[in-house]
C-alpha cells in the first residue's frame, strides 16, 4: 500500500445545550499507520495487528484444524490477548472458552466481554473464525494450510478491536469478542452458539473475514455481505463520511456469501448480522490454499480495514443507533 501524507481527521463536537461546553473527540488516520482517539490517545497500530496475524498463521498452530494441538495453541494465544485486555467470560462461563461436542470431537468458540455502561443488556458481536482446514496428509512441499486471511486476518481485527474499545471505555452496549471454531466444517461453532443465546438482546453483529488483501471496489474500500438486508450497512456509510474510506455491498451476489459466514447463524435468528471483507474472492489465488500464508497480506490494508469498522461502528456501539432486524427471505 502506498503511505501518504493525507491526514485524514474526524471531529465530533458535542455541545451543550447552552453551548457553554465543549467536548471533542477526534479520531485520526495519519499516514495509514495510526488511528488514535485524543482523550485517551488510542492506537490501532500495524505493529500490533502484524504481531497477531504472524502468530495464528505461524506454522507452528498446524493450520488450526478442530480437535488438534494446532488450534489448542490458537485458543490459548486468543484467550491470553483477552485476559491482556480485560475482557470478562461471558454469562455463566467461568472460562473464555464456551464448549461442546460435535462428531466426537471436542471444540470451543472463545468468548470476551466488553460490558456496556447504559445499555449492558444490549449486546453487539465482533466476531471471526479461528479454525481452518489444518495439514494435508500426504504431497510434497508446504502441506500446512495456514490460513493468514482465511480467517486469521478476521482474528486479528477482533483483537485489535478488543484493546481499542477497551481503552476508549466508552461503549454504551456491551461488546462480546467472539473467535469461532470450525466454521470450515458448515458454521459450526456459530450455530453452537446461536442456540444458546436470547437472540432479541444482540443489537448487532460486526464479522470479519478476508481482510487482508485490496478489493476490486479499490483502495481505502471494504464490501459487506446482505447489504439490503438491513440498514446496518448504511449506518456504517454515515460513520465514515469524510474519512476517505467507502463501504460497498458485496459486489459477489452469485456467491451466496451472506450465507457462508458466522454471521448466518445469527441473521437466521433475526441479529442484523454481517460480514466485512475486502479480498477479491473470485480471483484470489490464495483461498482454500496451502498458500494462504502471512506474506501474501498486506498488513497495512488489514490495519486499515480495523480502523474502518471501529469508525464505521461507533454509532452502533454507543447506543444511537441501532439496525433494523435482519430480512432473511
Amino acid at each position: 500500500m502506498k503511505k501518504t501524507s493525507l491526514l485524514v481527521a474526524i471531529t465530533l463536537s458535542i455541545v451543550s445545550c447552552k453551548e457553554t461546553q465543549k467536548k471533542d473527540t477526534t479520531i485520526a488516520i495519519v499516514n495509514s499507520s495510526t488511528i488514535t482517539q485524543s482523550k485517551n490517545n488510542i492506537v490501532i497500530d500495524t505493529a500490533t495487528v502484524k504481531k497477531h496475524l504472524y502468530t495464528l498463521a505461524h506454522d507452528n498452530m498446524q493450520g488450526r484444524k478442530p480437535g488438534t494441538e494446532g488450534i489448542e495453541k490458537a485458543a490459548k494465544y486468543i484467550e491470553g490477548e483477552f485476559k491482556k485486555i480485560g475482557l470478562k467470560p461471558f454469562k455463566d462461563l467461568t472460562t473464555y472458552r464456551q464448549n461442546f461436542e460435535h462428531k466426537n470431537i471436542k471444540m470451543f468458540n472463545v468468548l470476551g466481554v466488553l460490558e456496556g455502561k447504559s445499555k449492558k443488556d444490549e449486546f453487539v458481536i465482533v466476531s471471526a473464525h479461528y479454525d481452518h482446514l489444518g495439514v494435508k496428509e500426504s504431497g510434497e512441499g508446504d502441506l500446512i494450510y495456514n490460513g493468514a486471511n482465511d480467517d486469521a486476518s478476521g482474528v486479528v481485527g477482533i483483537l485489535a478491536l478488543a484493546e481499542y474499545f477497551a481503552k476508549k471505555d466508552s461503549n454504551e452496549r456491551s461488546i462480546l469478542f467472539v473467535a469461532f471454531t470450525a466454521e470450515e466444517m458448515g458454521l459450526i461453532g456459530s450455530k453452537y452458539f446461536g442456540k444458546n443465546i436470547n437472540a432479541n438482546k444482540f443489537v448487532a453483529g460486526i464479522n470479519l473475514e478476508l481482510i487482508g488483501k485490496e478489493p476490486k471496489t479499490g483502495p481505502k474500500t471494504a464490501w459487506l455481505t446482505g447489504f439490503d438486508r438491513s440498514n446496518f450497512g448504511k449506518i456504517i456509510q454515515k460513520n465514515l463520511k469524510g474519512t476517505g474510506y467507502r463501504l460497498f455491498p458485496d459486489p459477489y451476489p452469485k456467491f451466496n456469501l451472506f450465507f457462508r459466514s458466522d454471521n448466518a447463524s445469527l441473521a437466521r435468528l433475526g441479529v442484523p448480522s454481517h460480514t466485512f471483507s475486502t479480498t477479491p474472492i473470485d480471483i484470489d489465488k490464495d483461498y482454500h490454499k496451502t498458500s494462504d500464508e502471512a506474506e501474501t497480506l498486506d498488513v497495512g490494508i488489514l490495519t486499515e480495514t480495523i480502523r474502518a469498522v471501529a469508525v464505521g461502528t461507533t454509532t452502533i456501539i454507543n447506543g444511537t443507533d441501532t439496525p433494523s432486524r435482519v430480512v432473511i427471505e
